[in-house]
């Protein structure tokens, strides 16, 4: 399955310290998973982490999901170790933390080669980069820090989240642009289904591709939050017939629903199928 058609509902942090929660993850219906070796692991666990993560990863065991590491930065006593074990360790993705610049993506890859990179967007700066960090050849994937943000930021809190809007829509732009992954950022709340699905609402209809998720309790409401719909799906079916059999007759204007249906939307409609068709063949996995 092609990289970025393959859903991302649903990409749950785990922390690659811990054994039980590393099997556990096997069993888990989520999409992706980011094994944490930065905040999740403190800082006298950093290298048995690392061993830990490379041992579990070469038991397998986890099927369709994909493999995500995030490392520690370069700029700290771990980093760099990390990312030479990344490199070996059988991981799908690695995932920078607090990436500025493209040169931060450049500092990494000169260890990792060709290793595809997300890079976390977590920092002012990294907002005003967006655009250049998007455009490096090895990234394929943005992840919004939203906690790290705020705090640069010193935004307060809001259900809204009316704060981040510039940054969530300049990383959405600069993703969009390059044709890349872009996973919304975690809800802190993890026993708030009501209000993680109001998140979840919010950041779909944005367009992000799916959700970072602190807690399995999470992943239901998000999974359902980022497929299509049932109604969704029927609306995209209908359109498709409509528009071929106006094609078909010579006839001017396709109509569903009372809506004129163009090309763009018939576009839409087949993308939304294929995302529907995509989760089906995962969950069959």
């Amino acid at each position: 399955m092609d990289p970025r058609q393959r859903p991302y509902r649903s990409v749950l942090y785990i922390p690659g310290s811990r054994d039980r929660a590393l099997d556990k993850a096997r069993t888990l219906p989520v999409d992706a998973i980011i094994f944490d070796l930065e905040d999740a692991v403190s800082a006298d666990e950093k290298g048995n982490a690392r061993e830990t993560l490379k041992t579990a990863l070469a038991a397998g065991g986890y099927g369709s999901r994909v493999k995500i590491v995030r490392i520690n930065g370069l700029d700290t006593e771990w980093g760099s170790a990390d990312a030479e074990t990344v490199r070996d360790m059988g991981a799908d993705v690695v995932l920078l933390p607090k990436v500025n610049s493209a040169a931060d993506v450049d500092a990494l890859a000169e260890i990792t080669g060709e290793i595809p990179i997300w890079a976390m967007m977590e920092t002012p700066r990294g907002m005003l980069n967006a655009a250049e960090i998007a455009a490096h050849p090895l990234m394929a994937g943005f992840v919004m820090g939203t906690n790290d943000l705020a705090k640069e930021l010193q935004t307060r809190f809001r259900p809204d989240r009316l704060p981040l809007q510039t940054s969530l829509g300049l990383c959405l732009l600069a993703a969009k642009a390059e044709g890349l992954i872009v996973v919304d950022g975690v809800y802190n709340a993890f026993k708030d289904s009501e209000g993680l699905a109001a998140e979840c609402a919010q950041g779909r209809d944005m367009g992000f591709d799916g959700k970072t998720l602190i807690h399995p309790a999470q992943v239901e409401v998000t999974n359902a939050a980022f497929a299509p719909s049932d109604a969704e799906i029927d609306l995209a079916r209908r359109q498709i017939t409509a528009f071929e059999e106006t094609e078909a007759q010579g006839q001017g204007v396709a109509v569903v629903d009372g809506k004129i249906v163009e090309n763009l939307h018939v576009a839409t409609a087949r993308e939304i199928l294929a995302k529907a068709e995509a989760i089906t063949a995962l969950q069959a996995g």
